[in-house]
């Protein structure tokens, strides 16, 4: 008797004849068992056959990724891009999720994808471009005449950018007003072009009787908002609107271990509100470590107590990682720096500091004056944080408040022309409006 999967068959040989046996019940049930499991054991092969493939190409995919050249640079690519190109590329669907829900998307496979793209390199176009059209800085500087705010700009930008430093021959006097100088300098360092604008207030604070010593300062400020502003409204504008406005005021406090004078709240007071104020102890080497600490905790409690916002302000923090680096800054602030252009050696080395008796204060070291933490702060880390804030802060609410005063002119205009019927009375045609 031979047995099959199919069937079974029995041959008789002495009569010759052929017999099909029939199946008993329990015979179907093992048959049909044996066919369904034989079914379930091929799918399971296939399956894992495609897993198999899938997580080979996913091998592929990712050590052929993993050295990517462009212009002759190696294109490292993040573990977590890899895997999902990978994914991508074996021929799992991504599925997007528009916020529009009439937006149309359609999934593509690993097959439709032919390599590297390039989208990366929008931000070399960027770079490029910006590198090509420079940079616009303008910082101005606030304090009385002798606080080293010449010095302390020059210090800063490693160049002869101050007033002083442009004009030969130059006689320190004493002005009787308060009048602005600004000088403009391009500098340049690694391709980098920056625009670098010093406006200088001498005559601030150096007379007897200093009452609104500080409208000049706050009419220059509102004159270069009111000349972008014009720029912006012309019909045809310029592609690029020179920017003029003051994006950073460096007010110097003298080093007195007090308090601040009624003319440093004043200023802060009135300047607070439309230009980012950095406050700096000016010749801070003429104080002790505990002088110097004690001094600075005394003018954050008059900032403090007074309501003056002087930057960075905590309202313009946007994540926790800018919010504790500001906080860090917020604790320095004023910082207490010494400025000169002068080098000396100091164990081999030539480094920027002051000469005295006892011994060399070191411009650039943060155990001898906090110079470091505020060029960081004006240059290396904030410089374009600086720029926005002028620009989508502070220039944004001026320029509100003379569009509404524009509107209010001319509803005035228009109702003081408007034409009025026999015998109605002026007042009343107003009212009626």
């Amino acid at each position: 008797m031979c047995v099959t999967a199919n069937s079974c068959v029995s041959t008789s040989e002495t009569t010759g004849e052929l017999e099909t046996d029939s199946f008993t019940p329990m015979e179907e049930e093992k048959e049909k068992g044996i066919t369904r499991e034989e079914k379930e054991n091929g799918e399971k092969n296939y399956k894992q056959e495609n897993i198999q493939t899938l997580e080979t190409e996913k091998e592929n995919f990712v050590q052929g990724h993993t050295q990517l050249v462009e212009n002759g640079t190696e294109m490292r690519m993040e573990t977590g891009q890899i895997e999902k190109e990978a994914e991508v590329e074996a021929g799992v669907n991504m599925e997007f999720y528009p916020s529009d829900p009439g937006f149309q998307t359609s999934f593509k496979r690993g097959s439709d994808l032919f390599g590297y793209v390039g989208i990366d390199a929008v931000l070399e176009q960027m770079q490029r471009k910006t590198m090509k059209a420079g940079f616009e800085f303008n910082i101005m500087v606030v304090g009385q005449s002798g606080l080293g705010k010449s010095t302390l700009v020059n210090t800063l930008f490693k160049s002869k950018v101050s007033r002083k430093s442009c004009t030969s021959n130059f006689e320190e006097k004493i002005s009787k007003t308060v009048r602005l100088h600004a000088v403009s300098h391009v500098i340049e360092e690694k391709g980098v072009k920056m625009k670098l604008t010093v406006i200088d207030t001498p005559g601030f604070g150096d007379q007897i009787n200093n009452e609104n010593c500080w409208e000049p300062i706050v009419k220059y400020v509102n004159e270069q908002y009111e000349k972008y502003l014009r720029e912006e409204l012309n019909i045809n504008r310029k592609r690029r609107i020179p920017d003029s406005r003051v994006h950073c005021c460096v007010y110097f406090l003298p080093a007195t271990g007090h308090r601040l004078r009624p003319i440093d709240v004043e200023f802060m007071k009135r300047l607070g509100k439309m230009v980012s104020i950095v406050p700096v102890i000016a010749k801070a080497d003429t104080l002790t470590v505990e002088e110097r600490q004690e001094f600075k905790e005394r003018i954050r409690e008059d900032l403090t107590a007074n309501g003056i916002c002087v930057y960075p302000q905590r309202e313009y923090d946007e994540d926790p990682e800018e919010r504790a680096l500001n906080d860090r800054i917020r604790k320095s602030i004023p910082f207490a720096v010494v400025g000169t252009d002068k080098e000396h050696q100091v164990n081999g080395n030539k480094v920027l500091g002051r000469k005295t008796k006892w011994g060399i204060i070191e411009v650039e070291n943060v155990a001898h004056c906090e110079f470091a933490n505020l060029r960081d702060l004006l240059i290396r880390s904030h410089l374009q944080d600086l720029k926005d804030v002028t620009h989508n802060i502070l220039y944004e609410t001026y320029r509100v408040q003379r569009l509404n005063e524009s509107n209010m002119n001319f509803s005035e205009l228009v109702l003081s022309t408007w034409p009025l019927g026999n015998g109605t009375d002026k007042c009343e045609t107003e009212s009626q409006l």
